[in-house]
């Protein structure tokens, strides 16, 4: 076999074994599942996520999902938590453990500390016999048959399965707490998802000028008008409502007509009734619009329909929205 064949093949094979473990997965989501995240929407405090070695990664995953859903969340390594960083868990916390076994020496000597504390002690593990299962007050079992490493060794399959039912909890938290997009927005404010979700037309218009003229302007200072607002446009507008648009495009036009420039004004050569855009509109839809309508800007108007500024679509992709 080619070194090509046998790559695709274990390939996968290791997607066919995950995708085997995470579909049982369903099968495990049960009435403990329902009430470890009851308890965590009903709770006071924060969510503990703790585990060791490459379940700890997944629980850094975890809790970075369910901060950015609305649900607070610190990761508390276990082995830094018998040394000192068992602090961390206050009063009303709720703690989730996750570990494959359930039997391993830091888990062991962990579990007994938070129960302790009188803090609830959710499990994600793969054995609901292990310390770690018969001890938690919620089980979120997790089991797998194998792991995709061909040893059965290296967590794949496992932290797998430990992710999907961390995001599982995540949105079943997120759906009971009516989380929005609004919301989500809040959390990511300065990624380009978030800024779909708030940045608004009038934050980029009113970072551009703003060119006009009026419809009696000529056009050597229409041209002038134009160069100097680097926009390739300018709106035509008689107190404050918007008349027209001229482009570049109109200007080519018009210098190909034939027609004598001293005798035109902006009135003869504008596009009336250009596409406008409210300002309060989300900077997606003016996205949208510009590719749905094959134009490079859009005249924004306010509450009253008077002229408000324009929005470039090289303003759109510079805030990363694409």
């Amino acid at each position: 076999m080619s070194n090509t064949n046998k790559i695709l093949e274990v390939a996968r094979r290791t997607i066919r074994i995950e995708a085997n473990a995470i579909k049982e997965l369903e099968d495990c989501v049960d009435i403990a599942f329902a009430k470890a995240v009851q308890h965590i929407h009903t709770s006071n405090g924060r969510v503990i996520i703790t585990g060791i070695g490459k379940s700890a990664i997944i629980a850094q995953k975890i809790v970075a999902t369910m901060n950015s859903t609305g649900t607070p969340a610190i990761f508390m390594h276990a082995a830094d938590a018998i040394h000192g960083d068992l602090g961390i868990v206050q009063k009303n916390d709720v703690v989730i453990c996750i570990s494959k076994s359930g039997n391993t020496p830091e888990i062991k000597v962990l579990v007994p500390l938070i129960k302790n504390f009188d803090n609830k002690l959710i499990a994600i593990t793969s054995n609901k016999e292990s310390f770690l299962g018969t001890e938690a007050d919620f089980i979120l079992h997790a089991p797998i048959a194998e792991e995709a490493c061909p040893n059965n060794l290296a967590p794949t399959t496992s932290t797998t399965a430990q992710l999907v039912m961390g995001d599982a909890l995540a949105i079943s938290l997120l759906e009971l707490k009516g989380f929005t997009d609004a919301d989500f927005a809040r959390y990511h404010p300065g990624g380009a998802l978030g800024k779909k979700l708030y940045l608004r037309v009038k934050d980029l218009a009113d970072q551009r000028p703003k060119p006009q003229v009026i419809p009696q302007t000529s056009m050597r200072e229409v041209i002038v008008n134009i160069s100097e607002n680097m926009l390739g446009m300018t709106v035509v507008v008689e107190d404050q409502k918007i008349l027209g648009i001229i482009t570049d495009g109109d200007l080519r036009r018009m210098l190909t007509s034939g027609k004598d420039i001293d005798s035109l004004v902006a009135s003869d050569i504008m596009t009336a009734n250009p596409k406008t855009i409210p300002a309060d509109a989300m900077a997606i839809q003016a996205r949208e619009l510009m590719e749905e309508k094959h134009i490079s800007q859009l005249v924004t108007i306010d509450d009253q329909n008077h002229y408000a500024g324009v929005v470039h679509i090289h303003d759109v992709i510079r805030e990363g929205i694409i």
